[in-house]
């Protein structure tokens, strides 16, 4: 029996150190951000999709999508977002399903789907177990500053855009505190799938 395991955080939780790891253990990590670039490349559905609702000043010069004009695009506009999201988010679960089925057919005893907003998208029914990769709100501030280069009010308004934090630990299944030394981060993630898997 095949355990798939969601893992999500918030940003600048560490999600990625722990998909690392696991990755470093051999267990397939289904990464959504990775998938939901691939699936409005040029010549797929949801590309096709996105250049028929949004029209083509959204194009770059070889035709791919202008991540950043269609950013400005649905940035400060709700509406625009849905419609944005109606066409990729179908489309990325799709393909994760599919692989995620893929991955058990070939006897894997852990898949992980990496979701940072699984909750936010109501994406718990494809995963048996939930792991939040958490950090306090300090920490959290700190790290964004740091890794992209924000002024705070900029990292802030990030944060803010994402559930809290804290409010995801009551829907986890498991719950790795991350505050801590990469080290420590990894004997709570090897203590978890102990439990886990058989």
């Amino acid at each position: 029996m095949t355990v798939v395991i969601g893992l999500t955080g918030g940003i600048a939780s560490g999600k990625s150190t722990v998909s690392n790891m696991l990755k470093k253990l051999g267990i397939p990590v289904i990464d959504a951000d990775q998938i939901a670039r691939e699936v409005v490349q040029k010549g797929k559905s949801a590309y096709t999709e996105i250049v028929k609702t949004f029209g083509d000043q959204i194009l770059q010069k070889d035709l791919e999508i202008d991540r950043a004009a269609l950013g400005t695009v649905v940035f400060h506009n709700e509406e625009e977002r849905k419609k944005l999201n109606s066409i990729v988010h179908p489309a990325v679960r799709r393909e994760m399903v599919k692989q995620k089925e893929e991955q058990i057919k070939a006897g894997y005893d852990v898949v992980v789907l990496d979701i940072p907003l699984l909750f936010e998208s109501q994406l718990s029914y494809l995963v048996d177990k939930v792991i939040v990769v958490y950090v306090d709100e300090t920490t959290q501030l700190q790290r964004l500053q740091k890794r992209n280069e924000l002024l705070k009010e900029e990292a802030n308004a990030r944060i803010q855009s994402q559930l809290p934090l804290i409010e995801k630990v009551p829907l986890a299944d498991a719950v790795i505190n991350n505050n801590g030394t990469v080290e420590e981060t990894k004997q709570q993630l090897l203590s978890i799938l102990a439990l886990w898997v058989e």
